[in-house]
């Protein structure tokens, strides 16, 4: 892989970042970078690597001079998403598990779909909220996006899977993506049922801790049998698999069934968590995927929407007050691009690579 076609940690995010902040030497310097090794439409092409990547990144410009690049990169996303889209029904077809980077945000299809909605492409995106509805669907006792393999790529899975919960590569990324397009009125047969098999699993592992609601990043068949997760106190409040990527894309879910009342305890669960010292106290980084930028904006997100109040100061300061450290790296996701951007840019809809809008 070419690591300057990396939304996430190379040079497509560092362009982004200069896009949205009117640097544009410094982006078309940083594009060049991210494609002098060509544009990738392999396999492992996704919203975060490859011709989606850089499609995503070039529609924040309308650069004459970048026409013919725009056309480019959103064919070549046309193309793996045909690809990747056939490839997935035929494993639904076979009734075999799937491993998440089918689906997620960050590798899979939902992150595809992301790439679609903002280059405008309805009719690929609706085949893509159709895989997603099919995903939904149960296989017996589990759920269909239980997944074969573990949340650790380098490790064993455990025994009979996992199902993985967070935005990042978990279920609610499809849940805010089929919301998203809900209220955009781009819909598809059995849209609002597949939201609402997400919201009902979101339900039944719904957790309260010292006046606290949140939900387990992943859960094992062991879990499932039990009806607990091993896991029994919430983890950092980060984006990528907390408590705030999660009430955001129910938040949205609600806005697209106009569920006042399942809003209401989203935007409850987002406050009892930002809130919460102990939680607060275990984001260590400025990052965007697991660190105070992803938090804060996160919560522009969710205080935007809401229905009643949500403490946006308190996250803002807290991201202001975390420093740069000196092995900081430069990248969107998990570095120095990230941070910045949400310091720098507040209106733009950037962060819909975050499934935030």
């Amino acid at each position: 892989m070419t690591a300057g076609q990396s939304l996430a940690d190379g040079a497509a995010g560092i362009a982004l970042l200069h896009l949205e902040t009117s640097n544009r030497p410094a982006a078309y310097e940083a594009l060049r970078h991210a494609t002098v090794g060509g544009v990738s439409i392999a396999d492992g092409a996704s919203l975060f690597y490859g011709a989606p990547a850089l499609a995503f990144v070039l529609a924040t410009t309308d650069h004459p001079g970048l026409v013919q690049a725009r056309a480019a990169t959103a064919d070549g996303t046309a193309t793996v998403t045909r690809r990747r889209l056939d490839t997935a029904h035929r494993r639904i077809d076979r009734h075999q598990q799937p491993n998440y980077a089918e689906y997620d945000l960050i590798r899979g299809l939902t992150g595809l779909g992301v790439v679609l909605r903002r280059l405008g492409d309805q009719d690929l995106l609706r085949q893509v909220l159709d895989y997603l509805v099919r995903l939904t669907e149960p296989r017996g006792a589990l759920p269909g996006w239980w997944c074969g393999n573990g949340p650790e790529r380098h490790q064993p899975p455990p025994p009979g899977g996992h199902a993985n919960f967070g935005m990042a590569h978990g279920i609610t990324g499809p849940l805010a993506l089929l919301a998203l397009t809900l209220r955009d009125g781009i819909t598809v047969a059995g849209h609002a049922t597949a939201i609402n098999r997400i919201n009902r699993w979101l339900d039944a592992w719904q957790q309260h801790t010292d006046g606290t609601i949140w939900w387990p990043q992943t859960i094992t068949l062991t879990d499932l049998h039990k009806g607990l997760p091993a896991q029994r106190t919430p983890l950092r409040p980060s984006w990528c698999y907390g408590t705030p990527g999660i009430a955001r894309a129910q938040q949205l879910a609600a806005q697209a069934l106009h569920d006042t009342t399942r809003q209401h305890l989203a935007e409850t669960a987002f406050t009892t968590c930002a809130t919460d010292a102990g939680q607060l106290q275990r984001l260590t980084d400025r990052s965007l995927c697991h660190g105070t930028a992803g938090l804060l904006a996160t919560a522009r997100r969710i205080a935007a929407d809401a229905l009643t109040p949500t403490p946006l100061d308190l996250v803002t300061d807290l991201h202001q007050q975390a420093t740069p450290t000196n092995d900081e790296p430069e990248g969107l996701l998990d570095g120095k691009a990230g941070a910045d951007l949400v310091t720098a840019v507040t209106t733009a809809a950037w962060d819909a690579c975050l499934l935030l809008t």
